[in-house]
């Protein structure tokens, strides 16, 4: 029985669980709130490390702009991923307007950007909206789910 950590998205408290119990709609340890919300969560300067950091489980995060028509386009089909994906996957959005520092940090040149992160690190991104069948390719190619 292998434990996962799992960062609250309400809290920021890191949890360990089970790997089997992912899937039982687990709460946090702290605040009592699920650990998973099947919808992105939105981050800012006070959460971007602990939830990149500290989940075991890959990080998607959608690099957007509220001017910005395709990221626009592109909103629902993200928040159809975070629904579908939870709780092997955490979903994460990132406003480049309201964050630019974290945004230069990252050297996001275009809009929509997708990073994945595994255990903190960056391990592929890919620009531009693409429809859920071509989102969920992509995320089986780089190894998303594994």
């Amino acid at each position: 029985m292998s434990a996962t950590q799992i960062n609250c998205p309400h809290c920021f408290a890191t949890n360990r669980l089970p790997g089997e119990r992912l899937a039982d709609n687990p709460s946090c340890g702290r605040c009592k709130r699920p650990l998973f919300v099947g919808k992105p969560l939105e981050l800012n300067p006070g959460n971007v490390a602990n939830t990149i950091e500290k989940n075991d489980i890959p990080v998607l995060v959608d690099c957007w702009a509220p001017w910005c028509g395709p990221c626009q386009s592109f909103a629902p089909v993200f928040e159809q991923l975070a629904a579908q994906s939870e709780p092997y996957l955490r979903c994460a959005k990132l406003n480049t307007e309201a964050v630019p520092s974290i945004a230069q940090s990252w050297g996001i040149r275009s809009i929509p950007t997708l990073i994945l992160f595994k255990r903190g690190k960056e391990v592929q991104r890919v620009s531009g909206a693409m429809p859920m069948q071509q989102l969920k390719a992509w995320l089986v190619q780089v190894g998303a789910f594994n």
